[in-house]
């Protein structure tokens, strides 16, 4: 269930601000309950990713976004999956071209880089060669 099934309009087409800020709300919740999790915490996004979609959107980022940043740091070392245009598909809920995911994964990795993280670039292959590569990168 979307937003914009109850008739909410927090959505990236829609009102890009409100949807920054549940971005930003779901992060910190994902960053709270990884918490006490022993081992490997794989998250899909970050906080920096809503910085990024902010510049990517034309938002400016406000103060608050930079201090979440700051106050709820991931590992240093982030993996990051290059758009691979073999396998980009667009849907009803991923309405960018592959010519915006690209843009979009310029300006992630460069935010990420911004806020001091490591990038390590996931190669395009099978699922289980990612997860192999995954594994090896973290030592197990």
């Amino acid at each position: 269930m979307t937003p914009d099934t109850i008739g909410g309009d927090a959505l990236p087409w829609l009102n890009k601000e409100a949807f920054a800020e549940l971005m930003l709300s779901w992060e910190l919740r994902s960053w709270n309950e990884a918490i006490g999790i022993t081992g490997p915490v794989l998250f899909d996004r970050g906080i920096p990713d809503v910085i990024g979609y902010r510049r990517v959107a034309g938002l400016s980022v406000p103060n608050h976004l930079w201090r979440a940043a700051e106050q709820f740091p991931y590992e240093p070392t982030v993996f990051v999956a290059p758009p691979w245009g073999a396998i980009f598909t667009g849907d009803s809920e991923r309405k960018q071209t592959f010519a915006e995911a690209s843009a979009t994964w310029e300006t992630m990795v460069s935010t990420y880089n911004e806020l001091g993280y490591t990038l390590i670039e996931l190669p395009c292959g099978s699922i289980a060669e990612r997860v192999d590569f995954v594994r090896k990168n973290l030592g197990y």
